[in-house]
């Protein structure tokens, strides 16, 4: 029975993994290069705001099952390697290969999760608001380029969050 749901919580955890990270590649190096085409400047800023808006609730769904799945993973491997559900709370559980590894995928999940927060609910619409007002604010501009940094530094960790946790399927 566990081990059955092992594999449906691997198979949740990659397939969240894999629609929120399709989605910010399609976003980075699909839909914003688009808009900045010539054409379909007029339409850019409601565009954004509304695929922003909805790649946005996509994502914390996918934050949730990542979360959920991810602590029934650890808590099941702890328990395959004899040290029960207590081991994550141990300190032992954290000094081997796999505890360190783990450590750091979550303090860049962390990041990543900071990183979205901030670019999803406070400078993203804001910068969005700015711009449908104006499009040719700076401030909106600038706003614009700091959501930018975060989402493709957020792409960046996240392809080595999915690289550790291959890592850590190995063990």
């Amino acid at each position: 029975m566990m081990e059955a749901l092992h594999v449906i919580a691997v198979w949740l955890h990659v397939l969240a993994v894999a629609v929120w990270l399709g989605g910010s590649v399609f976003l980075a190096l699909v839909l914003v290069p688009a808009t900045r085409r010539p054409e379909y400047r007029g339409m850019a800023a409601p565009l954004i705001s509304w695929t922003g808006t909805r790649f946005s609730r996509i994502s914390w769904a996918c934050f949730g099952v990542l979360l959920l799945t991810g602590l029934f993973n650890v808590f099941y491997h702890a328990f395959e390697e004899g040290d029960g559900w207590a081991g994550p709370f141990e300190g032992q559980f954290w000094q081997g290969e796999f505890g360190r590894t783990l450590a750091v995928k979550l303090v860049l999940v962390a990041v990543i999760f900071a990183g979205s927060a901030l670019h999803d609910f406070a400078i993203g619409p804001h910068a969005t608001a700015l711009w449908q007002a104006d499009p040719r604010s700076a401030q909106a501009a600038r706003l614009r380029r700091q959501a930018g940094y975060i989402g493709r530094l957020n792409l960046l960790l996240a392809l080595v969050v999915v690289a550790l946790g291959v890592v850590l399927s190995r063990h």
